[in-house]
């Protein structure tokens, strides 16, 4: 019998095996949510407060260690990480908890196991958690977002967004004033399933007009070639 039922997220490209996580720790009572890789991840874990991470260290597109990296730090999250990896030296295993691992498991695995480690690693971590994962009010300069009533204000007049600027608006607060890469604006909206054409762009100018419109201070800026950022200070 568990003690509290935890939302977990599993970042691991091999499909059957992030199936059985998932089935596992579902049936453990978990709210497990998946990601096939690190930028998928990271989109997730702009949006979405976790109780754990379960980090596969081999992956396409971004691999564990830049995730975790980035996570700690553009994101300056405290989210408990397990990384998940056939790597079983010594030095792998220093390089992943300098990188900003909490545990570490090497494959394969045995799933009981990995779901106590899982609470665990929670557990250790509640309470703890930084402000900026348990933040449900977002404010940049003016510009504050209240998440769990949608209410969006600058300089206290609302503001009303369709629900993907919303999600759109929500990743550039919680990353400012950090560059937010393009890949990441589309995988956080589309998933893999990416559009024809430059859709981003229609939305960022919607998106622009709403929260800039007919303020002094242009908040939204464009990085050419890299994506977009919220602040002031990056004219």
């Amino acid at each position: 019998m568990i003690a509290q039922s935890l939302s977990v997220l599993i970042v691991e490209d091999n499909a059957a095996l992030a199936a059985n996580i998932y089935d596992f720790l579902e049936a453990c009572g978990h709210a497990p949510d998946a990601a096939p890789d690190g930028q998928s991840a990271l989109a997730l874990l702009a949006l979405h407060q976790y109780d754990a991470v379960v980090l596969d260290w081999m992956m396409p597109r971004m691999d564990g260690m830049a995730m975790l990296a980035r996570l700690r730090g553009e994101l300056k999250s405290r989210v408990p990480v397990l990384l998940l990896t056939s790597k079983d030296q010594l030095d792998d295993k220093i390089q992943g908890f300098e990188t900003g691992a909490d545990d570490y498991m090497v494959k394969p695995i045995a799933l009981a196991e990995l779901e106590i480690r899982v609470r665990v690693v929670a557990n250790r971590a509640s309470g703890a958690s930084g402000a900026l994962d348990q933040a449900r009010v977002l404010q940049v300069a003016d510009l504050r977002f209240d998440l769990d009533s949608l209410l969006l204000t600058r300089a206290g007049r609302a503001l009303a967004l369709s629900p993907i600027r919303r999600q759109i608006l929500e990743m550039l607060m919680r990353r400012a004033p950090h560059v937010v890469r393009r890949e990441d604006l589309e995988r956080l909206i589309w998933k893999d399933a990416l559009p024809d054409g430059d859709i981003l762009r229609s939305h960022m100018h919607m998106l622009r007009k709403v929260v800039d419109g007919g303020s002094p201070v242009k908040l939204i800026q464009t990085m050419p070639g890299t994506g977009y950022a919220l602040g002031a200070d990056h004219d």
